[in-house]
């Protein structure tokens, strides 16, 4: 809008109305017809707009929002223009094909197993002949596994050997080694060679396995027989010495000088049966565990069971013990040759006892006489158990005792159960610790259900209680000798000795050169 009105406009207003309706419509026409006047109107006004704002200041006035509004559009805009980091697809060559492909292919240097060729493929010719039927392997080489409780000779046939050649490598191999030495899990290298016909199994060429851990036996064809091939292998049998000191952890010291974890848990439990392994033994004091141990010349090692176990306090022994084998029962026999206690008496029922041993009066008779074992209350029914391995010499009905039972221990001692309800074995059986052998009642002369239980030593009966165990081990003379040889044996084998180098039973001298020999001196 024009703030000063042009002369002419004025003389227009002074004359009549007819010349104020033409004006006006000259007016409108020229705003019609001229918008140029009205760009430049909206341009002055966009122009004192303020679009970017310190969006710091007024916020939340309507200039605040419209700066917002220009930043998010803005930011839109940026991120619309952000570059695609993709891969930019390139010109790809059409693969080879048809004869460009032979050819390419007859002139690459590449195995013949990857598609390469010696030059142009070529038709065949008159020479080429199409086989009846494919040719067979000259030769088969398979590994066959011995299972738990399987046979060396069910091995074999399921491996294609032949039942009459199978049969022949079992006797081989059974005259040169038991065949229950022959641990499950064992491989057997089986070659078996060309058949003169399809309908008949593959003749057995060579097989080998390790019969044992100081034994390999190869079986090869010599014509038309097997042979049997032993090949041994030396084992070094020293046995395997850790030695420390017990420190704050016995078992901790004794896994960090490199004790097998079954054979700390084994000391343990010996060095127990002789002290307190919590009171009486000092983290000054130094562990001695020996165990057998086998070293194959081929790297095999078999980590045996502990034979010894020893402590020392201030180089002095503290404990010795060492497992010995007497009478066909395996021991722990302490330097001394006293072994430990075996035959340790079990509870002959669960329930408490309600009468000792000793003078009482009677329930039934009304005086006084001697109670020569321990009663044991329970419901009836209960069961009762064998106080340990032993022989039934008696089971049946006994006078006062009724349904009565007794054992025949070893070291000359018999137990004795009365009063029974029921009877679970017959004489002349042979019972083990803790087995059930009859059922609490109230037969004979009873006031109530119970066990009535007896000790024997020499047929003479005593206190249940006095007695912990059945028989104590004690080596004498000749074994007692021998024991004490073979301790002297241990005590004598180093730490580590047996992780020395091996020398190889298969190492062959190297034959002296005749130069060496001619120089050697004269022996007068």
């Amino acid at each position: 809008m024009r703030l000063f009105k042009n002369i002419d406009d004025i003389d227009m207003q002074v004359q009549g109305g007819a010349i104020a309706a033409s004006h006006s419509l000259q007016s409108s026409s020229s705003e019609r017809f001229f918008p140029s006047e009205r760009l430049a109107e909206w341009r002055e006004y966009l122009s004192d707009i303020d679009w970017v704002p310190d969006l710091g200041l007024d916020i939340g006035s309507p200039s605040w929002f419209r700066g917002l509004v220009t930043l998010t559009a803005l930011c839109g805009f940026a991120i619309s223009c952000l570059p695609d980091f993709g891969p930019i697809a390139g010109h790809r060559p059409d693969p080879l094909i048809g004869f460009r492909a032979d050819q390419a292919r007859s002139q690459m240097i590449a195995p013949l197993a990857y598609g390469a060729d010696t030059g142009i493929r070529m038709a065949a010719t008159d020479a080429v002949r199409p086989l009846a039927e494919s040719p067979e392997r000259p030769s088969i080489e398979l590994v066959a596994t011995l299972g738990r409780g399987d046979s060396l000779r069910r091995v074999l046939q399921r491996a294609g050997v032949a039942s009459d050649e199978a049969r022949q490598v079992n006797d081989l191999v059974s005259g040169a080694v038991p065949l229950s030495d022959i641990r499950p899990g064992t491989k057997i290298d089986v070659i078996l060679g060309r058949r003169s016909a399809k309908n008949q199994a593959r003749p057995l060429d060579q097989l080998a396995f390790r019969a044992r851990f100081d034994l390999n036996l190869e079986i090869s064809r010599d014509g038309d027989r097997l042979k049997l091939n032993r090949k041994p292998i030396l084992v070094d049998d020293t046995p395997l010495r850790i030695k420390g000191t017990v420190g704050s952890s016995l078992y901790r010291s004794a896994r960090a000088a490199g004790a097998p974890a079954a054979a700390v848990q084994k000391y343990l439990q010996v060095i127990g049966s002789k002290m307190s392994v919590s009171r009486d033994i000092r983290s000054s004091d130094e562990f001695d565990i020996i165990l057998s141990y086998r070293r194959a010349e081929t790297g095999e090692v078999e980590v045996g069971d502990l034979i010894y176990a020893g402590l020392q306090r201030d180089g002095k022994p503290a404990a010795q013990m060492l497992k010995w084998e007497s009478g066909g029962r395996t021991n722990w026999f302490e330097a001394s040759g006293v072994g430990q206690s075996n035959g340790e008496l079990a509870r002959p029922t669960n329930g408490r006892i309600t009468s000792g041993y000793g003078m009482r009066r009677h329930p039934i008779l009304r005086y006084k006489r001697m109670h020569s074992g321990l009663d044991f209350g329970g419901g009836y029914g209960a069961p009762i158990y064998a106080v340990t391995d032993g022989t039934v010499v008696y089971a049946g009905r006994k006078g006062g005792f009724g349904n009565y039972v007794k054992l025949k221990h070893a070291g000359g001692l018999a137990s004795g159960y009365g009063h029974m309800s029921r009877i679970a074995v017959s004489s002349g059986r042979r019972v083990r610790r803790g087995q059930i052998i009859g059922y609490i009642g109230s037969t004979g002369l009873s006031t109530g259900p119970h066990l009535h239980y007896e000790l024997y030593r020499g047929g003479r009966t005593i206190n249940p209680r006095s007695v912990k165990f059945v028989e104590r081990a004690q080596l004498a003379g000749r074994e007692l000798r021998r024991f004490k040889g073979e301790l002297q044996k241990l005590q004598l084998v180093a730490p580590g000795a047996a992780l020395r180098p091996l020398k190889s039973a298969s190492a062959q001298v190297e034959p002296e050169r005749e130069i060496n020999r001619l120089n050697k001196p004269l022996q007068s």
